[in-house]
């Protein structure tokens, strides 16, 4: 079907039926397309936000650097750490007060770590595990520590430097 064949549609019924057509390709490979939000009503009062666990409104609440939080101090316990996979980085917290942050990438085979237990971070894919203090390899097949990664701490919330 061409698009002469097409039945034409004004903008505005075309923004109630809740279609839109994009034509090209996109940069994620998807061709371009977009899913609309459907029908609006100019009228309606803007819907609230939906809410979200306080760890996760760290992570997009901007910090006084401008960038965005990754975490609350709180939010990392003391002896562990959290694996934020977005941001491809662990932050861990070896003693009270002292924050590190490493690449969550594993060296063996660019897997991403999944957990920090028992002093370690781990990967799952072939059982690497690096020690939270310093990201060196504690127990392989990994070949070499996992990076080092600069953030900041301030005024309890950390971010990436």
């Amino acid at each position: 079907m061409t698009a002469d064949a097409l039945p034409r549609l004004s903008r505005r019924a075309a923004l109630l039926a809740g279609t839109v057509l994009v034509t090209g390709c996109g940069e994620d490979g998807t061709g371009g397309a977009e899913e609309s939000p459907g029908p609006t009503d100019a009228t309606a009062p803007p819907t609230a936000p939906p809410s979200t666990p306080p760890s996760a409104a760290a992570s997009s609440a901007p910090a006084s650097s401008g960038r965005p939080a990754l975490a609350k101090t709180s939010d990392i316990p003391v002896g562990g750490g959290t694996v934020f996979k977005d941001a491809k980085v662990v932050v861990t917290q070896p003693v009270r007060g002292e924050f590190k942050a490493f690449s969550a990438v594993c060296t063996h085979q660019g897997c991403l770590v999944n957990k920090v237990a028992d002093g370690t971070i781990d990967c799952p894919c072939h059982g690497s595990r690096y020690r939270i203090a310093d990201g060196s390899v504690a127990a392989g097949p990994a070949p070499r520590p996992l990076p080092a990664e600069e953030i900041d701490v301030s005024s309890g919330t950390i971010t990436l430097a």
